[in-house]
C-alpha cells in the first residue's frame, strides 16, 4: 500500500517539479517568467493520478470469484502472506 501511494505522490509532483526546472532553465536564460500557473499546475496533476486510477483499474487482475486464504503464521515463525485462490473451473 505503501508503494502505492509514494507512486501516485509522484504523480502529483511530476507536474510542478518540471514547471521547476523549465522555471530556473528559463531564468538562467534570461526569459522573463510570469507567475505561477497553480491552476494548471494542479489540473495536470489530477490527470496523470486520474489515468494511473483508470489503467490500474483496467489492468489490475480480477479477483471478484476467488477466495482470499489471509495471511498465516507456519511454524517456523515465519509469516505467509494473504493470497487468493482461483475457484475451480
Amino acid at each position: 500500500m505503501l508503494r502505492i501511494l509514494f507512486t501516485r505522490g509522484l504523480l502529483i509532483a511530476a507536474p510542478f517539479v518540471a514547471w521547476l526546472i523549465w522555471r530556473e532553465v528559463a531564468r538562467r536564460s534570461g526569459r522573463p517568467m510570469g507567475s505561477t500557473p497553480w491552476a494548471w499546475l494542479v489540473t495536470a496533476a489530477a490527470l496523470l493520478v486520474g489515468v494511473s486510477l483508470m489503467a490500474t483499474a483496467i489492468f489490475h487482475g480480477d479477483n471478484r470469484r476467488a477466495t482470499y486464504v489471509p495471511a498465516q503464521t507456519r511454524p517456523d515463525g515465519s509469516i505467509a502472506p494473504g493470497h487468493f485462490v482461483a475457484p475451480p473451473h
